[in-house]
């Protein structure tokens, strides 16, 4: 069974219910993708960042703090810039850029639902990378690697691939819409480190599908800094290396149920 965990990102109360679901499944037997386990990883930025560092994989430097008094205790290791995200987030909800402590602590202080739903947040390293270039989006499938996206991203924190989200031309239908709309192309020369490391850190979260967003920065140090479980797959980019996406997650399917029916 594929988890039921495509919930729309604002409805925080069906998280609880779609773990106890695949929990629930998963003891009774059940082969469930992208289960419990991909879940906890999916809904928690804090796990994803000790997971990287658990694989030594090199990811941007983060603070986790539940209160503004802890951060401050920690102020002296604070990068600026510095992004501030939530500990549960998606197409950029609720991030801020701050380049300052002074503005850091103008935005936790006056933004009072900055802390829902579950009171962490996670102060992260801004990564200075060539901005004409981007990032890079690789996408898995099955544990196998599909292809490799790059995005540039104008400042915008909602990098949604999804056509319906940022589509080719007028305004998506997202709940956060991009402030300055990204651009998607084929990106070809992914190095075979950077697809070993996505692949063992969706392999280690449990991730049956998924993608993994990383940069290049100034020196050329490639770094890993997001995990996604629910990928949002942009037909037109699957297309300039030959295939259909949407069929390969079919044939994915049928090969599950195949195993599982033999």
């Amino acid at each position: 069974m594929v988890s039921p965990s495509a919930y729309k990102r604002g409805n925080q109360r069906a998280i609880p219910y779609a773990y106890s679901i695949c929990r629930h499944l998963e003891s009774l037997g059940v082969k469930v993708l992208n289960g419990t386990r991909s879940m906890a990883v999916e809904m928690s930025k804090s796990a994803q960042i000790s997971l990287l560092k658990k694989l030594e994989i090199h990811h941007p430097k983060s603070i986790v703090f539940n209160h503004i008094e802890a951060l401050r205790s920690r102020k002296s290791d604070i990068l600026f810039p510095a992004i501030l995200k939530p500990e549960q987030g998606g197409s950029g909800a609720r991030m801020y850029l701050a380049n300052n402590w002074e503005e850091l602590e103008e935005i936790i202080i006056t933004d009072d639902q900055i802390w829902w739903p579950d009171g962490l947040l996670l102060i992260q390293e801004k990564l200075e990378y060539e901005q004409k270039h981007g990032i890079i989006r690789l996408e898995f499938l099955g544990g196998k690697f599909l292809y490799a996206m790059r995005v540039v991203t104008h400042d915008s924190f909602n990098l949604c691939p999804s056509l319906a989200c940022n589509p080719l031309e007028g305004d998506g239908v997202c709940e956060i819409p991009s402030v300055n709309k990204p651009e998607f192309y084929p990106f070809e020369n992914t190095s075979e480190e950077i697809i070993l490391n996505a692949t063992r850190i969706l392999e280690t979260a449990g991730h049956d599908s998924g993608s993994v967003e990383y940069c290049i920065n100034q020196i050329g140090e490639e770094i890993i800094y997001d995990i996604n479980a629910n990928s949002n797959l942009r037909e037109l980019i699957a297309a300039h290396f030959g295939m259909n996406p949407f069929e390969r997650i079919v044939d994915f399917l049928l090969d599950e149920l195949q195993q599982i029916n033999n």
